[in-house]
Formats: C-alpha cells, sequence, structure tokens
C-alpha cells in the first residue's frame, strides 16, 4: 500500500451532472495518484458509471472541473483514449463475429504495404492476453468462448491500448477466483509502473485486496474517502447503505430432515463451456439450501442446465418426490415444479427491450400454452413482484434494460419463481448486484427455504454459500469433489472449500 500521497494524475472539483432534471452527481472532489489504485464504490443508481463517463470523456459534466495531467479531460472516448485514459465497460463492447486478436486490437490494427499485418496483430493479442496469464488462442472467434473469456478479451484490448488511467467498470464480476487473482498482478504490476487505476466492485473483499484507497459514492456524493487499510468491509458497506450494516445474511434454520425432493444419480452432462459432467449424484430436501462451488469451468452450470433439460444430459436415476422419472426435457422439469434462474441475466433472462410487465409474466406465458396475452393478468402480477421484491423503477411500462442491475436481477426472481417452484435453482443470483440489493436477495433466498422450497445457489463467491447454505457440494473438473455438511450453527471454513474445488482434499462424499 501506498505510504504517501503520490503525484495527482486525475482531479475532479466540484463535478456535477444531470439527466434531464434528475440530478445525478452532485458536487464531486476526487484525486487520483499516479501509481495508486482507488476502488470507488455504491450501490447500483449511486453515480458510479456517469462519473467513470466523464472521467473518460464519453460524457460533459454540467459543472465542474475535470483534470487529467494538469490539462481538462479531453472531450470524446477517442481524445481520452489518446490521451491515456482507457474504460473497460461493464457491458461488453466486443463484436461476435470477429476473432479475439481483431476485438483486442479494433482500431489499433498493425498494417503492412497498407494492409493489415496479420501476423503482428496475432502477435500483440498474444502479448495483451499473457499480461492476464491467458492462453486464450488469439484467432479464435469470439462467439464460441464461454462469457468469462469474453471478459478477458475485454481487459486484454484495455491494455493493449497502453492506457496510463484505466478505469475499470466491475471487471471481476464473471471472472473466477484465478482469472480474478491473474487480473489483480496485472494491475498491481501496472500501479508499480506509474498507471493510475480506478476500479469498482460490489465484491468488498476484492476492494479490499486491491486498492489503495477508497471512496464511497452515495446518492451522487462521496461519503468516504479514506486510505484502504484503515477500513473493514463493515465500514466501507456502512459508508455505502448509509446505515450500520445489521448481519448481512438471514438467520440459517437447521437443516430440514424432510425426505429428499429430488435425488439424482449417476448424472452426465457433455462438454459444455466448462468440463464434461462426470457420474453426478446428490439429493436435496423441501426447505434445504444446497450450495454449489467450484472453479470457473468446473461444470457447476453444465450440471444443472442438464439436470433441468436445457442441454442434453443422462442420469442413471432421477427420483422426483419419491417417484422414479426419466429425465425431464425443460417443459417437464417446469411442469414439475423445478424452476432455473440463469447466470447471463441480459442474453437469456430477460428481454431489456420490453416492460417490466411483460418480462415478469415471460416463463408462465411462454410454457403454460397459453396463446392470448393477459395484459390485465401481467400487470397484476407485476405489481404483486415489485411490492414482494422491492423492485425500484418509475413505472411498469419502461423496459428492464433502463433499470439499475440489483433491480434487473429482481425482475429475473420475479419471471423465475412466477410459476410458485418447488425446487429453485439459482445461478450466481447476487452477480453484479450491489450489496443492499444482495441483502434483499438473500432475505428472498432464506425466505423460499422458509416456506419448505428446495434451493440450490450456485455461486462464485465462497462467502455467500458459506452465509447461506445448508451444505456445499464442490465441483472439480465435472465431478462431485465433495459434499461439506457441516454441524447445525457452523459453517465450514473457504478453505475447506477450494482445497476440494482444487483437488487437494480427499474424494470422501458425506452427505
Amino acid at each position: 500500500m501506498q505510504q504517501n500521497r503520490p503525484p495527482e494524475a486525475l482531479r475532479l472539483d466540484q463535478v456535477a451532472h444531470a439527466y434531464g432534471a434528475n440530478p445525478v452527481l452532485a458536487g464531486i472532489d476526487l484525486h487520483v495518484g499516479a501509481g495508486e489504485v482507488l476502488a470507488l464504490v455504491g450501490e447500483n443508481g449511486a453515480g458510479k458509471s456517469t462519473l467513470m463517463k466523464i472521467i473518460a470523456g464519453y460524457i460533459t459534466p454540467r459543472a465542474g472541473d475535470a483534470r487529467w495531467r494538469g490539462a481538462p479531460v479531453p472531450q470524446g472516448a477517442r481524445a481520452a483514449e489518446a490521451a491515456g485514459i482507457v474504460l473497460v465497460h461493464q457491458e461488453f463492447a466486443l463484436i461476435p463475429d470477429m476473432t479475439v486478436a481483431e476485438n483486442i486490437l479494433l482500431g489499433h490494427e498493425p498494417t503492412r504495404f497498407g494492409l493489415i499485418d496479420r501476423a503482428a496483430l496475432r502477435a500483440r493479442a498474444r502479448s495483451a492476453l499473457r499480461l492476464l496469464k491467458s492462453e486464450i488462442d488469439p484467432d479464435t472467434g469470439l462467439a464460441h468462448l464461454p462469457v468469462p473469456s469474453w471478459q478477458i478479451v475485454e481487459l486484454a484490448k484495455a491494455f493493449a491500448a497502453a492506457p496510463r488511467l484505466l478505469l475499470m467498470d466491475e471487471p471481476t464480476a464473471v471472472l473466477g477466483a484465478q482469472e480474478t487473482e491473474a487480473l489483480f498482478a496485472r494491475i498491481r504490476a501496472f500501479a508499480a509502473e506509474g498507471g493510475a487505476v480506478i476500479f469498482t466492485s460490489h465484491r468488498l473483499d476484492e476492494v479490499r485486496a486491491i486498492s489503495d484507497r477508497v471512496a464511497v459514492l452515495r446518492d451522487g456524493a462521496i461519503t468516504l474517502d479514506r486510505p484502504t487499510a484503515e477500513l473493514s468491509e463493515h465500514d466501507i458497506a456502512s459508508a455505502m447503505i448509509g446505515r450500520e450494516m445489521a448481519d448481512l445474511f438471514p438467520p440459517l434454520p437447521p437443516r430440514p430432515a424432510a425426505p429428499p425432493i429430488l435425488s439424482v444419480s449417476g448424472l452426465e452432462v457433455p462438454r459444455g463451456f466448462g468440463a464434461p459432467v462426470r457420474e453426478a449424484s446428490f439429493d436435496i430436501a423441501p426447505g434445504e439450501i444446497l450450495g454449489v462451488a467450484g472453479l470457473v469451468g468446473a461444470g457447476r452450470t453444465e450440471l444443472f442446465e442438464g439436470l433441468v433439460g436445457l442441454r442434453p444430459a443422462s442420469a442413471q436415476r432421477f427420483v422426483w418426490r419419491g417417484t422414479a422419472r426419466p429425465l425431464p426435457d425443460a417443459v417437464g422439469a417446469w411442469r414439475m415444479g423445478i424452476a432455473y434462474l440463469t447466470e447471463d441475466r441480459k442474453a437469456r433472462g430477460l428481454l431489456l427491450q420490453e416492460d417490466l410487465e411483460l418480462n415478469t409474466a415471460l416463463t408462465v406465458g411462454a410454457l403454460s400454452g397459453g396463446a392470448r396475452i393477459d395484459r390485465g393478468a401481467e400487470a397484476r402480477r407485476f405489481a404483486e413482484a415489485q411490492k414482494r421484491y422491492s423492485i425500484r423503477a418509475a413505472s411498469p411500462k419502461v423496459s428492464a434494460g433502463q433499470l439499475s442491475g440489483g433491480n434487473q436481477q429482481k425482475v429475473l426472481f420475479a419471471k423465475t419463481l412466477a410459476s410458485d417452484p418447488d425446487l429453485v435453482i439459482l445461478d450466481e443470483p447476487t452477480r453484479g448486484v450491489d450489496i443492499g440489493a444482495k441483502s434483499q436477495i438473500y432475505e428472498v433466498i432464506a425466505g423460499l427455504a422458509r416456506q419448505g422450497k428446495a434451493v440450490v445457489v450456485i455461486s462464485s463467491e465462497l462467502p455467500e454459500l458459506i452465509g447461506l447454505a445448508h451444505r456445499i457440494m464442490v465441483i472439480d473438473r465435472g465431478r462431485i469433489a465433495g459434499i461439506l455438511t457441516p454441524p447445525d450453527g457452523t459453517r465450514p471454513s473457504e478453505r475447506a472449500i477450494l482445497d476440494l474445488a482444487l483437488g487437494l482434499a480427499p474424494q470422501d462424499i458425506s452427505r
């Protein structure tokens, strides 16, 4: 960590902005020094993305002064990038039909005799990827890669632009532990070379691990700006939400003694983006929360998408409510009472251009076979969901894409749970949402268990699994490495989970 204040690279004085009559930023004063990593945190809607876009030249503020190396921040993204300011957006700015190399060097392609030099293009892209310890083939078509690899390509693209100020908006949201550590190693090296970094993340453990200083943005104003070493996660969270943080996770009742609602053995799923699933056997009871851990690519999502008919799969035995059945297809699983919440709400979960009423009704309308759209029923369903899940929206007629990430996720919950399922599978249920929304989502999950629903929570955040689950099933390279079943009132350690995920622990499975 930095011991003395570094030379100032970026300075903001009384920067303010509004969209129409709605103020977003109210007189922001902020500085970032050369060689410094500043974590900018706040709840969704606090103004973080707007502030980053002002610094990157995408938005001209209504008032105030923004200076980079003593001169006004250049207006326009291209001018700002030419000055060394590069923004890694929260949303991907990539072209699926291009190769990895073409995406990384887009707009900066090396040429020879007036034509793109393909050999140099590949070499430069490979060098950028290796900064992140990635072995992605630069000639691979982007469309053939999983979401975490898209993020690696986005980051490699930023580093290939030779930045001096790197703005990173939720760069780890889809990354696993290994990819995140590789990114952090590169950020540390970049700062040691004199680069400045502004890093936003909802993961407060990451904020403390990578930053020198933390600035908290709440309701468009900086409410805290202090060295990271002086702050705990509790301090940061309290500044973000404007009140003292109670326990983040709801109380966990004892694991129910009821017979399993689902028991599956010998489940096999061919290779997807992750490892092929082999000989998976487990069960889950009504009222139980089963956590699922594993490294990126371990096969967590593949296992459960195979279970609910979203990808080809087979099983030696599938028992639902005590009766052996064939492995269901997607419609069959829904009709049995099994619901699946996707990890990718933007591409596979919601219709971002459609209104909230339609999105909330999507699953029921699509799978019930109804040919007519009942707008009255849609309106009633959304009104109930808005109250139940505390969805913040100006109108039920706004598009889902206009909502913050946390509110989009609540709409996805409402859509997934509209059919009142008995088994709910939640894949990365709090990805890309702020700590306030996380707390609300955790209460929803605990509420499902209290209602007697069986709940599966697949998550890359180990504290989330430890705080929520009765048992934690760990996947390693497509196989169940172990199921941790701590005594009531205790929690497994992150080390125990990681040992299984990395293949370092004994392979016996306890239930």
